[in-house]
Parts: C-alpha cells; structure tokens; sequence
C-alpha cells in the first residue's frame, strides 16, 4: 500500500451541479426546489479531520478558494465531504467522494472529482513529500496537549460507505423499524441507528454488515457494479388502504393517512412510502437478512468492513417474557401472612450518609406535612476533569491520592452487591479539603451478588471495557477496566484509546495495546496493564488467586505509601486542595 509522507497544500476552489439528497427533499418530493443548498466542504485526511470551508448561501455552483495546509504522516487518502449547512443541527449530507494519494500522479495537480452521488468538485493539490510502499507497524506514544480541551460527550459524524450507501449516525424523532431485521430501533438518547443520506432506508448499527443490495442512487459504474451481486428483480407497486398502523420497510417510519396511505408490492408485500418507491433497490422477494446470515456461513463480505457490531444500548437489564412466564408459572401463591413477611423481608435496603465517606447520597429526604423536601450536598472543588483541563496532567503522588479513594469507593460498591459502570473524570468531585466524592448513579446494576453477572451495553465510550463491546456477560470487572482508564488520563494527559468516532474507538479498544509514556515509573506502568488486561479472568481486581480486589492494595505502586484504614477514616490529607 503506497502512502504519502511530507507536507501538502490544498485549494478547495469550487463545486458544481450540487443538489439536495433524496433524504432532504424526502417530505416534498414533487418539488425538490424547495430544498435549497447552502453547502459547505469538510475535508478529512484519513479520518482525521483538516478543516473546513465557509458556507455559500442557497447555491448549486458554491465558489470557494480557501487553501489548507498540513503535515501529513502515513497518509492513504482524502476525503471531501459536502454538508447543507442546516438551521438546526445535524448538518444534511449531500455529497462525498475520495482520493488516494498514490493515485495523484503528479505532485501539483488541479482536478476534478465526481462526487457521489451527484456533482464534481474542482481542487488543486501540492504534495511536498515522498511516497512509500509500506507502512511501519510499530507504534509509539505520541502526546496529545488537546486531548480534553472539551468534554466527551459528541462524536464526529462519519460517513459509513456500504454498497454505495452512505450511511451516517441518525437521531430518529418518530418510531422506527429497521430495513434489514424489520426490528423496532431503540433508543431515546443520541442517535439510535443508521439513515442512507441518498435513498434514505434506515437499519440498525449492528445491522451494516448485512446490507447486501446496491444503492439505487449511486452513480452508474459497470466496474462498481461488476464486483457485486447482480440481484434486479423488480417491485410491483400498487397503491394500498392499511386498516391497522404500518410502518415502511425501507425508511421505518409510519405509513400516515387515513386511505391510500402507502405502496404495497403485489408480489412480496412490501410497504412502503410513495416517496420511497424510487429508492427502493430491486430485490423483490429477497430475504436480505438470510442472505447475509448464508454469506457469512460462507464466510463472503458484503463489504470489507472493519467495524465492531454491537448491540443498541438500553437503560436497563430486562428478562426475556418467556423467562418471566415460566417463572410466575412455578412459584406458589403464598399465604396472605407470609406474603407480607417476605415483601418486608425484601425491602430495598437504604443507604444512609453515614454509610461511607467517600461515597455520599446526595442529600436525605425529609417528610413535611404538604411536601416532599430534598437537601443535596455542596461540593464546591469541582470535578476531575475541570482540575485536569488546568493542568494537563497529575504527578503521581496525586494520582495514587484520588485512585486510592476511587478505590475505596468501588469496593464499597461491589461489597452491596453494586456496579458502578460510568466511571470517568467528570463524575469524580472534590470537596473543599479535596478529598474525592463520586457521583452520578444513574448507570448503577444493583443486585450483584453470589457470582451473578449482567449485560447491559452503557458506559461513556471511553471507558467500556472490552467484555461489554463483545457483549459478553459481566461483573465487577468493568470498574477494574475504568479504573485503569481513569489514572493513565490522570498521569498521561490524554486517554490510552483515541479514534474519531465510536466504531473506530471501539475497534481500537479491542485490539490495540496501550502505549505508555517514558515518564511514568515501573510500578505506574505494571498496575495499569494489570487494570487494562482485555481478559476480565486475568485483571488485577479480579483473580480469586490472588485475594481479589485486596490485591489493588498490596500492588507496588500503592504499597508503603498510603495507610489505607486512615484514608478510609479520612485522616490522610490530600496533596492538592481546591481554591473555593
């Protein structure tokens, strides 16, 4: 694989015959006028983010010439990405195209580049470099000075190009059904799946492996197409009267009207919206779902995709309706008298704020006779990520001062049965004296006792441990894996797994080794590989062998250094104390 090396300048100087998307236009398809473009070109080395252009007002023919300049390193490609600079947030796709570098023949070009799936764009490109034909695997730490210039709550919106879809991260304000399964797409938070930005059909996220057809807006390329399957059986539209509410099988959203509200195939039955009818690819009577399921067996991509599949989040941990029936089936009805015993026997058990010093609930409830009255706790030291924003990064000795108390806190929690599951910078507050308080409770899993395990996909995508992204079942062990998340950001500066959007950071999760800073001591650097150990069995914290979690308190970097029952008692002061 040839990459590029050196310095390059670019001049992005205009586009041409720029239109608005199926997806933009989808609610008044009789007048695709109406949607106006006001486009604006984001453009991308590798998936890194260089820059982008000002937005020209309403125009199929923007005129630019705004130049860009950067170093690149190892660079396969560039990625010009048009958007409709929208009103209200997300920006609408409307074009995008790509360019390797070892296909720029000489070192000064100006050219014009089709843009998928309409339109070209006209850029002059100056490479100052060498080109290469392979690539060093080997990796080294490279220091990150904005690694939390902001909180990490967004991701960067990415384009997933899948047999010509384009396909971005959607949120979706109405119920929907995904194309592929025909299963409802959950979700109330962020986005909840995937929309083609060209024909518009919806799927899941753990769905873009399974997209077999081609997408009916691409442009025509007999050499795209050649290496695809060739399925062209067309659809037999006709109008239908639905009696109960129906939603469309290509965009998931419902069939709205009182007669006449969709299209129906003769043939297959498919549903659909008029709007949708001339997006929809030619795969009548195909089962897209088994057919995929069959070229996996076969071991055949669709696509060589390099993304991890995973399931929709969900708030919370619900049994499966047969595991419910069965249950109620089998248990006695018990005596009206034993029936009380139990209910009270099994209570919820209420923590007090007496109960520890580290961990607090936040506030006591207190009963007056017209009101219900809440009194939370001022904590004015602010959190851990505003104190790491001021100074990039912890000396050691505070670190191992706030992943002690950190510490402490979580083996409270496991020690009734709790786990955490969102453990990060933002949710750890200091006290006026310093002293660390957690908060936000809200993706806790109480109940974990006697070797019970749960599998619920939550967490801030930072800090997931491998076990949730390969959606196996898990305990206590996800905290460990934070953890050690949580003191490399504290001693490094910047997270041990940076990518720019989630697949990516998951992927990086799963298969990366951490690379650590010349500047961090052995002991630092042997308990973070011991909390970040992919395998849950084998994470310090973790191993039965060798005394479970009291074996955080015995490794060297926290051995001889802290006494643990006066930390506990708060009797240790803290090396670093707010201004307040």
């Amino acid at each position: 694989m040839v990459v590029f090396n050196g310095k390059m300048r670019l001049k992005v100087i205009e586009a041409d015959n720029i239109r608005a998307t199926e997806h933009s236009t989808r609610y008044f398809p009789q007048n695709p006028s109406l949607a106006s473009v006001s486009p604006y070109v984001s453009i991308d080395i590798d998936d890194l983010p260089l820059g982008r252009t000002h937005t020209k007002e309403k125009t199929t023919s923007p005129t630019y010439n705004e130049e860009f300049a950067s170093d690149v390193h190892t660079g396969h490609q560039l990625h010009f990405t048009i958007f409709h600079d929208a009103a209200l947030p997300p920006d609408e796709f409307v074009a995008d195209c790509t360019i390797k570098f070892e296909n720029i023949h000489d070192k000064k070009s100006d050219i014009w580049i089709n843009l998928e799936p309409a339109g070209r764009i006209h850029v002059s490109i100056d490479l100052q470099g060498q080109f290469s034909d392979s690539v060093s695997n080997e990796r080294h730490f490279k220091q990150n000075k904005r690694a939390f210039a902001q909180r990490r709550f967004a991701v960067v919106r990415r384009v997933y190009e899948i047999n010509g879809h384009k396909f971005m991260a959607t949120f979706f304000r109405q119920p929907t059904f995904c194309s592929i399964c025909s299963e409802f797409i959950w979700g109330i938070f962020r986005t909840q799946g995937y929309q083609c930005q060209v024909c518009t059909c919806v799927i899941h996220k753990r769905c873009k492996a399974s997209v077999v057809t081609t997408c009916p807006g691409i442009r025509t390329c007999f050499e795209y197409r050649e290496k695809r399957f060739k399925i062209n059986v067309p659809h037999r539209f006709v109008a239908h009267t639905y009696r109960l509410f129906t939603f469309c099988d290509h965009c998931g959203s419902l069939l709205w009207g009182a007669w006449n509200q969709g299209m129906q195939c003769r043939e297959c039955k498919l549903n659909v919206h008029k709007r949708c009818t001339r997006n929809v690819a030619n795969d009548c009577g195909l089962d897209k779902k088994k057919l995929a399921t069959v070229l996996a067996d076969l071991n055949i991509s669709t696509e060589p995709l390099k993304m991890v599949t995973i399931s929709p989040p969900s708030e919370v941990d619900t049994p499966s309706t047969s595991e419910v029936t069965s249950k109620t089936a089998k248990t006695p009805t018990p005596p009206p008298s034993a029936l009380s015993d139990d209910s009270s026997a099994k209570r919820q058990h209420h923590y007090t704020i007496d109960d520890f010093h580290f961990m607090k609930v936040l506030g006591k409830g207190s009963f007056g006779k017209e009101r219900l009255f809440l009194i939370m706790e001022y904590v004015n030291g602010g959190d851990l990520m505003f104190q790491i924003q001021r100074s990039r990064k912890f000396d050691e000795a505070r670190a191992r001062f706030y992943a002690s108390e950190v510490t402490l806190a979580l083996m409270f929690l496991h020690r009734h049965g709790v786990i955490y599951r969102d453990l990060k910078l933002d949710n750890i507050l200091l006290d006026a004296e310093g002293h660390c308080k957690i908060a936000d409770f809200g993706m806790c899993k109480e109940g974990i006792f006697d070797g019970k395990l749960t599998s619920t996909f939550c967490g801030t995508p930072d800090y997931i441990a491998p076990e949730i992204l390969q959606e196996l079942d898990y305990s206590f062990s996800v905290d460990w894996w934070a953890l050690g998340v949580l003191m490399y950001e504290m001693m490094a500066g910047q997270p041990p797994f940076e990518a720019d959007d989630e697949d990516s950071l998951f992927e990086s999760i799963l298969r990366d080794e951490v690379l650590y800073p010349v500047w961090l001591s052995k002991e630092a650097v042997h308990i973070l590989k011991s909390f970040m150990t992919k395998n849950p069995a084998k994470r310090l914290g973790c191993v039965a062998a060798q005394g479970g979690e009291e074996a955080i308190k015995r490794h060297a970097f926290f051995a001889g250094k802290l006494d643990w029952e006066a930390l506990e008692r708060r009797q240790v002061k803290s090396p670093f104390k707010p201004k307040v």
